[in-house]
């Protein structure tokens, strides 16, 4: 992640992917609020960011697609209740990012039955590159 637009429009989709059951749950707010100390984005900045509507930027690399992916499918699992609405949005945003579906969706079935729903960056990559080929 090189650029600070860059790492806002991450977090300007993961906060409409957290929203997008209609509501913002405490548990995410904290999650999306890790992510972007992570990020180094600041308190004050990470709040504007709820009340904001700008472009989201491509993901330049497919490694960054997928830790984009990844970090949303936590995030839909951090309130604790699996939404149909999440499940059908993360699934269409994986496509929109040119992920492989099939890869997609072994990783969140293997995250479902993850006991804490964390698998390692080892596996998720293993996964991808299976599909690919």
């Amino acid at each position: 992640m090189n650029t600070y637009e860059e790492k806002k429009s991450l977090l300007l989709e993961m906060i409409a992917f957290s929203t997008v059951d209609g509501h913002l749950q405490k548990r995410e707010y904290e999650f999306l609020f890790l992510i972007a100390n992570e990020l180094n984005i600041e308190k004050g900045g990470f709040n504007d960011l709820f009340h904001q509507e700008l472009p989201i930027l491509p993901i330049k690399t497919e490694f960054q697609r997928i830790q984009q992916f990844y970090r949303l499918a936590l995030l839909m699992h951090s309130d604790g209740v699996l939404h149909i609405k999440e499940s059908v949005a993360i699934k269409e945003i994986a496509i929109r990012m040119g992920l492989n579906p099939e890869a997609s969706k072994r990783v969140l079935k293997k995250m479902e039955k993850s006991p804490n729903t964390v698998i390692s960056g080892d596996v998720l990559m293993r996964i991808f590159k299976e599909e690919r080929n």
